[in-house]
């Protein structure tokens, strides 16, 4: 894990946090699968051009519960993500874990 005094890549950090049994792998995915809900809706909503406050008005779900939601602060509920990423164009899917991409 030596990167030459840079910061540790997350692979390595998530690596060491397994070994060190702070965490398991399903608790990995779990944080990955939180990231990238954030990561796409951010993304979504920068695409199409759509301020928070506007999404606001689109879905009925309140500007701030939408900043903390893409701020990792807030665990929305299935019903809310889906009324979030509907106008956005977007759904979820449910998908298998590739486990050997951890």
């Amino acid at each position: 894990m030596d990167n030459q005094g840079k910061a540790p890549a997350w692979k390595d950090l998530e690596a060491a946090l397994i070994a060190a049994e702070v965490l398991t792998l399903e608790e990995i995915a779990e944080n990955r699968a939180r990231a990238a809900i954030q990561i796409e809706l951010i993304k979504a909503r920068n695409e199409k051009k759509i301020s928070q406050r506007k999404l606001e008005e689109l879905t009925g779900v309140r500007q701030t519960t939408i900043t903390r939601i893409e701020r990792g602060k807030n665990s929305p509920s299935v019903d809310t993500l889906l009324k979030i990423l509907t106008p956005l164009g977007k759904t979820l899917a449910v998908v298998p874990i590739d486990y050997s991409k951890q």
